[in-house]
């Protein structure tokens, strides 16, 4: 199964990210140009919460006029705060949540398995501007994509507020390069006003939405 390989680093305010926008260099990586992109996360789960009693998150995303499905399973091999591992399994999707009028494919099989033939209902929402960056050595590979997320959370229409998260994703192809992916998380372990997450931002729409219960 994919698995999806990250750093991950969360701030208070949107200063970090502004700064990380503009910078050429990431250690001895070098950042491509930002390019900033509107998406919409919505969370979904039987009512009953079969996929999170199982430990995966079904997340609908739309962004520039297409909608895709991942799959997100529990978190394996952690060493670090900021070092996240977990399944991920993706396919084509569309804007409605009744995945019966979704395309084939390996996603659509799993969430079969996992909502055991219950309907599904949107738990959470997340808007989001996102401004992602390509990360390149200097030889030319490209290794990952780093990510500026200014995240709104809601759920039934009530406003969570706001989440300011970084993340250093590597590429599929790019998975013997997890050193690097330490070396250049320590580099953002020193860039100011970032700390190391290790919640996801579903985990932090959860935690937000207990707090107005």
């Amino acid at each position: 199964m994919p698995t999806e390989v990250e750093a991950r680093f969360r701030a208070e305010t949107a200063e970090p990210l502004v700064e990380l926008a503009v910078r050429s260099r990431l250690g001895r990586a070098f950042l491509g140009s930002a390019r900033t992109v509107d998406e919409i996360d919505r969370y979904l789960d039987t009512d009953d919460g079969r996929l999170a009693d199982a430990r995966w998150a079904c997340r609908l995303r739309s962004r520039e006029g297409s909608t895709r499905i991942s799959l997100k399973g529990p978190p394996s091999g952690q060493t670090e705060s900021w070092h996240h591992r977990r399944p991920e399994v993706e396919g084509p999707a569309n804007a409605t949540i009744d995945p019966d009028g979704w395309p084939a494919s390996p996603a659509l099989e799993l969430l079969a398995t996992l909502r055991g033939g219950q309907p599904l209902i949107e738990h959470l929402r997340l808007d989001q501007a996102r401004t992602e960056r390509t990360v390149t050595l200097g030889d030319g590979t490209s290794i990952g994509t780093l990510t500026l997320d200014r995240v709104r959370m809601s759920a039934d229409g009530r406003d969570l507020g706001e989440l300011f998260v970084v993340e250093l994703e590597l590429d599929a192809s790019s998975a013997p390069a997890e050193a690097e992916l330490d070396r250049l998380a320590m580099e953002l372990t020193a860039t100011a006003g970032l700390v190391a997450e290790p919640r996801s931002k579903l985990e932090h729409a959860i935690d937000r939405l207990a707090e107005y219960r």
